[in-house]
């Protein structure tokens, strides 16, 4: 049998993966594949060199030293050239590329231990590009580029963008290379915001947040009944923002509790899109 983790995109939130990651391997539950789109790609890239509950457990270090300046630093002069139409982003990729080059301690995708893809989306077609070879710090990056903030990702001839744009929570391309038991690892919220992103980063992350989650509820509803599908339960609720990194250790603490729970408890048959349902809490 082969087991896959298929991680989402959701940029900050990518911690609520790492939580889960440790979950997963204080369980001995080990993947024999990785797919990742966005900062999924990033944690599925780290993944699959370091698998087991040691990497995972360095990745949370990791995580929780990661400042918003370390991945959306504040350019105004860069700002101002993109939004007269001068630049295709706003964001310089260097300190982003930086983090991934001195973190992930390996240089091509085929060489990590563990077999992993990712997903980016090729500007000019929106066509989904799978990159399971090649420079591992250009896929992941290619993989993170959110449209307008990020600069594509030029990789045989293609200008790729963030793979959200095409298949945030890549579970298709888990089952197209062979996996026949699937831990989604989504990242986005299933419950309402208690109130709207007040930056312009964020209202982006918000939007492509809740323009895949349908698509991740749909494949879902279209795979379970094939594969051993296994959602594990997202934070709700959560009141963090895709840009916020100050609530790190919080997030990754709540994810592993909740994720340890819903491993241990009983197995049993159930609609595993029922976790993953848009919804509003009560305020009072």
């Amino acid at each position: 049998m082969t087991t896959a983790f298929v991680l989402s995109g959701g940029g900050s939130l990518g911690s609520v993966q790492v939580g889960m990651l440790l979950a997963l391997a204080d369980r001995g539950i080990t993947p024999d594949l990785l797919v990742g789109s966005s900062v999924g790609a990033v944690n599925a890239a780290w993944t699959a060199g370091r698998p087991g509950a040691q990497g995972a457990r360095q990745l949370a270090e990791i995580w929780k030293s990661v400042k918003r300046e370390n991945v959306f630093p504040v350019r105004p002069l860069i700002g101002l050239i993109g939004f007269l139409g001068r630049s295709d982003h706003l964001v310089p990729p260097d300190p982003l590329r930086s983090l991934l080059a001195g973190h992930l301690g390996y240089e091509r995708l085929e060489d990590a231990p563990v077999r992993v893809e990712v997903i980016a989306t090729e500007v000019t077609t929106g066509f989904e590009a799978v990159l399971a070879r090649g420079d591992v710090v250009d896929a992941v990056a290619a993989s993170a580029a959110i449209p307008g903030v990020f600069p594509p990702v030029r990789i045989d001839g293609r200008d790729l963008m963030d793979g959200g744009v095409s298949d945030n929570t890549p579970v298709s391309r888990a089952v197209e290379a062979g996996a026949d038991r699937i831990y989604v690892l989504p990242t986005g919220y299933a419950c309402a915001l208690d109130v709207a992103p007040r930056s312009a980063l964020a209202m982006v992350l918000q939007a492509i947040t809740l323009l895949v989650q349908q698509r991740l509820i749909a494949d879902v509803a279209r795979y379970q009944s094939s594969v051993d599908l296994r959602v594990l339960p997202p934070l709700c609720p959560l009141h963090v923002s895709p840009v916020d990194f100050s609530h790190t250790a919080e997030l990754i603490n709540r994810a592993y509790e909740s994720t340890g729970r819903w491993l241990d408890r009983p197995a049993r048959d159930e609609d595993q899109t029922s976790v993953l349902s848009l919804h509003r809490h009560d305020p009072t």
